[in-house]
């Protein structure tokens, strides 16, 4: 058996522009299948700009964005919609949540199934048998979703009235919903504590694995970042100034002085 890498996204120097103002130039990326890999580097540095032209909120300016759907099929990706990624195998959580807070967890869950409903709009008008066959069967998945997030007793209540961290693993739980086989993670850890963010380590890790998807993720809490990712690309004033292994971009002087900080290496050997 082979060993050579699948590789699942190219990004080839895709540039932004936003009234006259380059927030991303040139940035270049190549993602292979089943890695967990991450994007960091301090505000403003438009972190979160790539992750919305990888996600079709915005298109590029120039460059190409290719992608391996889930049928196997190199597609070009540039200017498709959000919804039109999400169903060839891209999903992505955001920095601030962005759940469904008046309705139930289990209806946010059904409502990011929509893709694999088999069901016409005359089905659903009648309620007929393969209306309800489908209609049970998403709400099968949406309780296994959640039992494998030890959330399946939160099945009814409504969205808002769960803990921060949890809201957080239900936005991941949605996302992971529509099956993706790439998973754009926007500061998972953002407003959780130390125990929270130890646990989220525990289920990103979970999650590649038991679901089979690739993870790219936008994160600021060191400790995170180094103790999951295998590679790291580091984003200043919208240009790549490093990438390798956490270890090397730890050690990496250009970093340090743009992101990490006199402090970070001192912190490291104390």
């Amino acid at each position: 058996m082979s060993d050579e890498k699948e590789l699942l996204l190219r990004v080839k120097d895709i540039n932004i522009v936003f009234g006259g103002l380059r927030a991303v130039s040139d940035f270049n990326l190549e993602l292979y299948k089943g890695e967990l890999i991450g994007l960091i580097g301090p505000n403003g540095a438009g972190k979160t700009t790539v992750f919305n032209m990888l996600s079709g909120i915005y298109k590029p300016t120039s460059g190409t964005i290719t992608f391996v759907d889930k049928n196997g099929n190199i597609q070009i990706t540039n200017k498709k919609s959000p919804a039109q990624l999400n169903r060839i195998g891209v999903a992505r959580t955001f920095q601030n949540i962005r759940l469904f807070g008046n309705l139930s967890v289990k209806d946010n869950i059904i409502i990011a199934l929509h893709n694999s409903r088999i069901y016409n709009p005359v089905d659903a008008l009648f309620r007929t048998p393969k209306f309800r066959k489908n209609e049970r069967t998403m709400v099968e998945k949406a309780h296994r979703l959640l039992s494998i997030f030890h959330m399946e007793d939160k099945i009814n209540e409504m969205a808002k009235n769960l803990p921060y961290g949890e809201q957080r693993k239900l936005e991941i739980c949605r996302a992971l919903a529509s099956e993706p086989k790439l998973l754009l993670l926007d500061e998972p850890a953002a407003g959780m504590n130390g125990q929270e963010t130890e646990e989220l380590m525990n289920l990103i890790s979970f999650i590649r694995k038991e679901f089979n998807v690739t993870i790219l993720l936008i994160e600021h809490d060191m400790k995170l970042v180094m103790g999951i990712c295998e590679r790291l690309l580091v984003l200043n004033y919208g240009r790549i100034i490093a990438s390798g292994l956490p270890a090397e971009i730890q050690s990496n002087e250009e970093v340090i002085k743009a992101y990490l900080g006199s402090g970070y290496e001192q912190a490291k050997k104390a």
